[in-house]
């Protein structure tokens, strides 16, 4: 199989012109001492709201690593594809997110339930993971509940797998499996006995994206208990390296964190836990780069403050249209965002300072983050003249483009 490297960052790119600067950061940080393989993802329906296509980013990903001469590994991301959608990113993917939430909590067939828990008794008893402090005490029973919710979705990730790999060959693709959309976080022993399943299916997984506690909302920090993520966080690591000895999947399977954007509460917890054990991760970032376009546009002033003005308009008009597709992983309170008289009032300085996560910075404003993070439809509704814009300003966008993504996301999580 293909393999993934140690560190690696997912980086969405909504309009397919930061390549080059997204790439800039991946430089900086191999210059700084640690290497990260950028994976460039790009989900179905980010590609039919923008009208691209799959061969665009692996065509942004390959002119962004010819220009700077980029000598590591890189990869493209068929982002939370399913058996509907996948067969549209097969030629142009190496890398594939394998999105099965439609079929968590579903019932797989009664025969195979009982055939994966006796498949599986030999965990009966009391269970000890190295690394966690709870002893786990499993019976059948526990291991058909936990199959009854997670089985069905694991196959369904084999089927997709499979289908791929039919296609490309499996030793051309890294495969992620998402259990991240799913209504509550998984335990640890969920966990296992998903990677059980992964194992059973024959998937060789590199990466398992699970769900955590606390919300993940888009483009802004973390809300939960940081002190429980870092529980969690450091349960999944240890359990992960258990299931890799005992259910034989690939040695360098690691956590990947789903929405990754901007959670700067947890980089710290992250990469204590990554020092002490020595263990890799997959973060994914995505549309916040849409985000340091949109406020380069803005510190350009002229048109360019002028386009980011009329799309912030555009948004709040049809805020129910855009928000509705990301309700669970927004909070936006409507009361709390500025009226269209403000933001025609404001200079490219405020409305970057509202935009940019800067938590320091009193003029920032998580409600109007959010709301144009969700409200890139308007923009692509721009076409051309939005395009254009973008080149026109590349090098306002280009610098905070780079800096968002080393200075906020690397820095503090590899090199801090």
């Amino acid at each position: 199989m293909k393999k993934l490297e140690k560190y690696s960052m997912g980086i969405g790119d909504r309009f397919g012109r930061e390549g080059a600067a997204q790439l800039a950061a991946f430089v900086k940080a191999k210059v700084a001492g640690v290497e990260i393989a950028p994976v460039w993802n790009k989900s179905n329906r980010e590609h039919q709201i923008i009208h691209t296509a799959p061969p665009a980013v692996r065509g942004e990903a390959d002119a962004a690593v010819h220009t700077l001469g980029w000598k590591g590994s890189y990869h493209v991301d068929a982002d939370h594809i399913s058996l509907k959608n996948v067969d549209g990113f097969i030629a142009a993917s190496d890398f594939f997110t394998l999105d099965v939430a439609d079929f968590t909590g579903k019932p797989a067939e009664t025969d195979t339930i009982k055939a994966f828990v006796a498949h599986h008794t030999h965990l009966v008893g009391a269970l000890k993971i190295p690394g966690v402090t709870e002893t786990f005490h499993i019976t059948p029973a526990l291991i058909e509940k936990i199959a009854h919710k997670y089985l069905l979705a694991v196959q369904e990730a084999g089927k997709i797998y499979r289908h791929v790999a039919a296609q490309k060959g499996a030793e051309h693709f890294i495969t992620e499996v998402s259990m991240d959309e799913t209504d509550l976080p998984q335990t640890p022993l969920e966990l296992l006995f998903i990677l059980a399943a992964i194992a059973d299916e024959k998937i060789p997984a590199q990466t398992i994206a699970p769900k955590f506690t606390g919300r993940f909302n888009k483009g802004v920090d973390y809300v939960g208990d940081v002190a429980q993520f870092e529980r969690e966080f450091n349960d999944d690591l240890a359990v992960i390296e258990f299931a890799v000895r005992q259910f034989g999947l690939p040695a360098n399977l690691k956590l990947s964190v789903h929405s990754g954007s901007d959670k700067f509460s947890l980089y710290a917890p992250i990469r204590r836990a990554l020092q002490r054990t020595g263990a890799g991760l997959h973060l994914k970032t995505a549309g916040t780069t849409w985000l340091e376009e949109l406020a380069g546009l803005a510190l350009a002033g002229g048109s360019g403050l002028g386009l980011a003005r009329e799309i912030y308009a555009g948004a709040l008009a049809r805020f129910d249209e855009m928000c509705g597709p990301y309700a669970t992983v927004i909070d936006i309170h409507r009361h709390k965002l500025p009226t269209v008289v403000e933001v025609n009032m404001w200079t490219g300085a405020q409305f970057a300072a509202a935009l940019r996560h800067d938590q320091q910075n009193p003029a920032f404003n998580p409600n109007f983050r959010q709301l144009l993070h969700v409200g890139y439809k308007v923009a692509a509704e721009k076409g051309v003249a939005f395009l254009q814009a973008l080149d026109d300003n590349r090098a306002h966008i280009a610098e905070l483009v780079t800096g968002n993504l080393f200075e906020k996301h690397m820095r503090p999580l590899f090199l801090s």
